[in-house]
């Protein structure tokens, strides 16, 4: 694409082709001019198949009104422009037998069944592994242990199962069932009542404990910079640590004699814990691991409520309370009200904060009653082009507006990027104002140059 193509002479895409391959730049060289619908509906057909000789890896073809002038007088919509459409062509399908289903368990206790196959060759990547999601999904494709499966990607990125060749099924394959009780610890494992998950019931499960201390580590929580996933194991496996307040009981004799820790490096991760307490309180709620909270939610409960004991406070005795802040909600309040209410994590906190462990906001509170886009709320569905949703939330808070993770009649706007989720489709419900990318950036420019006020972002 040129910006601004008119003024260089070029008035259709095919002209804008020539001039970009006339600079000396790179073209795919597979684009064609067709005269009408039925020309379009053959060079789809035909590139189904030869997508697979192409050298570059394919997953469609984009349509596009030649003629700029016409582009111009039919416009976009908030999700897409009205002169482009994108085809995309059936995933590209392998058939495998599947040899074994494993189950992990993850930090949360769910138990999550992975296929393992014979490897197959699909865009662009060798696949041996897809994930089953949970007992559901198994029984709804009813998948065997020995079956042949279909396999392709989804979106062209993650492996998935497609369906099974029951015409090749061996006659010994059985149905698979989730085990009940824990394949790392032994305990039981339940699947509760509205949830599709089976989880492990004993909240001190080594699996869990490896996975919920890789991310209490990890740099969007604590950052404890040389507290991988090996040194993580033999930490788990010693029983130096059980929770995560073990882990600032740690000495440095204790650990030096580690594989893969010598002397100097144990120091260093000693080092790396100490300054871990200082992280923002942001970073501390999002470190603890519960459920439905997380990085933004995390910081934006540390902006609301300044200090983790207060939100201990309130998260303990008025879940309705915390339902009526913006951007809570019942699922998020009841997370928080059965995470602060479970007494091992009220001694766990009682130790991180005997620890040193930071448990305030030292960042000024924005002041955003003379900030001009005060009082105003905005919701990001789908990807911006310009900038990540991480970064546009971080220009409107900055503008004094907020974000929020749910669209309600309370939201001003919902900023509507590249292939929206349902929080778009609710905006269009409830009758709440969008805004596609180049609107958005226009009134977030015109306020940050201009200092316009909320009342003229609302027209």
């Amino acid at each position: 694409h040129i910006i601004g193509a008119e003024s260089f002479g070029v008035s259709t895409q095919k002209e804008m082709l020539e001039k970009i391959a006339a600079l000396g730049l790179p073209m795919q060289g597979a684009e064609r001019l067709c005269t009408n619908i039925s020309e379009i509906n053959s060079y789809l057909d035909e590139w189904e198949t030869k997508r697979f000789e192409h050298p570059i890896d394919t997953d469609g073809v984009v349509v596009k009104l030649n003629r700029l002038a016409l582009r111009e007088a039919l416009g976009v919509t908030a999700k897409a422009p009205k002169w482009a459409i994108a085809f995309k062509f059936p995933p590209e399908e392998k058939l495998t037998q599947l040899r074994n289903i494993e189950v992990t368990v993850g930090r949360t206790g769910a138990l999550t069944p992975t296929a393992v196959f014979d490897p197959v060759h699909l865009a662009g990547t060798v696949v041996r592994r897809a994930g089953l999601h949970n007992q559901d999904e198994i029984d709804r494709m009813d998948v065997r242990i020995g079956d042949f499966i279909w396999v392709h990607k989804a979106g062209e990125i993650i492996p998935e199962v497609g369906r099974v060749e029951l015409s090749k099924r061996p006659q010994d394959a059985r149905p698979f069932r989730l085990p009940a009780e824990c394949p790392v610890c032994g305990s039981a494992a339940v699947r509760l009542p509205g949830e599709a998950a089976v989880k492990c019931t004993n909240s001190a499960c080594p699996a869990q404990l490896k996975e919920r201390i890789i991310y209490f580590a990890s740099r969007q929580a604590m950052d404890i910079s040389g507290l991988g996933e090996r040194i993580i194991d033999q930490l788990v496996e010693k029983r130096l640590i059980r929770d995560y307040a073990d882990i600032y009981a740690l000495k440095e004799e204790a650990i030096a004699g580690l594989d893969r820790l010598a002397e100097k490096s144990a120091r260093n991760l000693i080092s790396a814990i100490e300054k871990s307490k200082s992280r923002p309180l942001g970073a501390v709620i999002n470190a603890l691991g519960i459920s439905n909270v997380g990085e933004k939610t995390a910081n934006d409960l540390a902006e609301r409520y300044r200090s983790l004991r207060a939100l201990e406070k309130i998260s303990r005795e008025s879940e309705r309370e915390l339902e009526l802040a913006d951007g809570v909600g019942p699922v998020l309040a009841q997370s928080l009200h059965a995470w602060f209410s479970e007494p091992h994590n009220e001694g766990l906190l009682a130790r991180l904060e005997a620890a040193g462990v930071n448990f305030v906001s030292n960042e000024p509170k924005a002041e955003r009653g003379s900030m001009p886009w005060n009082g105003l709320k905005f919701v990001l569905t789908g990807e911006l082009s310009s900038m990540t949703r991480a970064q546009a939330g971080e220009r409107i808070r900055a503008l004094g507006g907020e974000t929020l993770e749910s669209v309600s009649k309370k939201t001003s706007f919902v900023v509507v990027g590249e292939a929206p989720g349902g929080k778009y489709a609710k905006a269009r419900k409830l009758g709440v104002p969008t805004l596609n990318e180049e609107e958005f950036l226009k009134k977030l420019n015109d306020a940050e140059e201009n200092n316009s006020p909320a009342t003229e972002v609302m027209k």
